[in-house]
């Protein structure tokens, strides 16, 4: 289908600008959503097919204003991209229970109050694509990153269980993980520290967030090319349900695998012994 309409959470910075700039330039139709200042966006990206809209989506009803409002404007969504999030870093026992409910307010439930929103559209047209935008985190966890990567193993999940719930309905379902792009994610823009500080945790939490400040914008991932690759998916007639971005992404997942598969046969007798005696 030409002329797209494409509905692209936490657009004013990182993946999410230049997915909404790519898009832009193909001559698909663009709804951007901010959380503030929609005068900004709209004057840098300056595009007559772009639309931009404030939208917290932590908010279930304003998730839904604001999806009934693109619907409005452009008549119909064709492509739904779940990219609005944050990261927290913090050892599992650092992040307190307000600053975790806090990232999966965003990160989580977020992405379910714009998604509940878009799929009845979805359903009615027989048509659609669901793109959910993850981590390397939701396929590999690691010390500093797992209360981060919780949110995104969520997103994991829903997004696997969903496509096949949609799949029939000529709904198409998509996970991106991307690794580590060259944004300000790690700058502070999207990404916080937790405020509690344990020392026992200093070889291994307190390493990474050592790491952090020295490999931001150093990062491998070009986020131009990750846009490009968001266009490219959106437009197959058969898009995958997992599509993990950058070199760094499947050296983490493989390294995981490997790890698995070696715990498997270590303790394969074990694993296998435990069904009842009757199941062959």
């Amino acid at each position: 289908m030409s002329n797209k309409v494409w509905f692209i959470t936490g657009a004013s910075r990182g993946i999410g600008f230049e997915i909404a700039k790519a898009v832009l330039d193909t001559g698909d139709k663009v709804v951007a959503t901010v959380r503030s200042q929609p005068e900004k966006l709209a004057e840098q990206l300056n595009n007559k097919n772009l639309h931009v809209i404030t939208l917290d989506v932590t908010n279930e009803q304003d998730a839904l204003r604001a999806i009934g409002e693109a619907v409005g404007y452009f008549g119909r969504i064709d492509v739904l991209v779940n990219n609005a999030g944050f990261g927290l870093l913090s050892a599992i026992e650092e992040g307190t229970d307000k600053e975790v409910r806090y990232m999966y307010d965003t990160n989580v439930f977020g992405l379910l109050h714009v998604t509940r929103a878009t799929l009845p559209h979805f359903r009615k047209q027989r048509s659609g694509h669901v793109i959910n935008i993850s981590s390397v985190g939701g396929l590999a966890s690691a010390a500093g990153w797992g209360l981060y990567a919780s949110t995104k193993f969520a997103v994991e999940g829903i997004s696997e269980a969903l496509a096949d719930e949609l799949r029939p309905l000529g709904v198409h379902v998509t996970v991106v993980e991307p690794g580590y792009f060259r944004t300000n994610f790690l700058d502070g823009a999207s990404l916080s520290s937790a405020a509690k500080v344990i020392p026992d945790y200093a070889e291994t939490s307190g390493k990474m967030r050592e790491l952090v400040p020295q490999i931001s914008y150093k990062q491998p991932g070009d986020p131009v090319k990750l846009a490009a690759a968001v266009v490219k998916l959106a437009a197959s007639e058969n898009p995958p349900v997992h599509l993990p971005l950058g070199k760094d992404t499947l050296y983490y997942f493989k390294q995981k695998m490997d790890k698995f598969e070696a715990e498997i046969v270590e303790w394969h007798d074990t694993i296998t012994g435990t069904d009842h005696d009757d199941v062959k």
